[in-house]
């Protein structure tokens, strides 16, 4: 049978006392420290989550900053471009004008070339039918059928030294 010493209560008190005291010293002091490590724990996690959206925040909007810059260095690209034809197509247009002004002072001066040319070789080539009349006159002797061809020679000439008109 069971029998119940003194002993055995003598134990089983200072195992009550024991556990009492444990509670008292040491369960409530760790269960504390428990407490406030998993508050500390928590507030981390939550500074942790707080932080980590921020971060997603940021990044969203740098992302858009960076899509808006992208943009904008497209449309400034597209700005160069555009103005680059535009002083494309006005240096080979004032190089056209200037090539046609150009040419066109060139003909003008091939033209005034060409005309005195003529000018001249009309000039020569009657002075040469006027030499050439003067010796055929000259060999024929001072007779009245030379002179008349040589006077109405002179007059279809136009020479200015003609006397006859005078």
């Amino acid at each position: 049978m069971l029998r119940i010493d003194f002993n055995l209560v003598l134990t089983m008190i200072n195992l009550v006392i024991l556990f009492l005291i444990l509670r008292k010293f040491l369960f409530r002091p760790i269960m504390n420290i428990m407490e406030k490590r998993e508050a500390m724990i928590s507030d981390g996690l939550k500074n942790a989550e707080d932080s980590q959206n921020q971060a997603l925040e940021l990044k969203s909007q740098y992302e858009e900053k960076l899509k808006g810059a992208g943009e904008e260095s497209s449309q400034m690209i597209e700005r160069a471009r555009q103005e680059a034809k535009a002083e494309y197509d006005r240096i080979l247009r004032d190089a056209g004008a200037e090539a046609d002004r150009l040419m066109k002072s060139a003909r003008e001066t091939v033209d005034i070339e060409r005309e005195q040319a003529l000018r001249d070789m009309k000039s020569q080539v009657a002075s040469l039918a006027m030499e050439a009349a003067r010796k055929v006159l000259m060999d024929e002797g001072p007779g009245a059928g030379g002179r008349t061809a040589y006077d109405q020679f002179l007059k279809e000439a136009g020479d200015p030294h003609d006397r006859t008109e005078e």
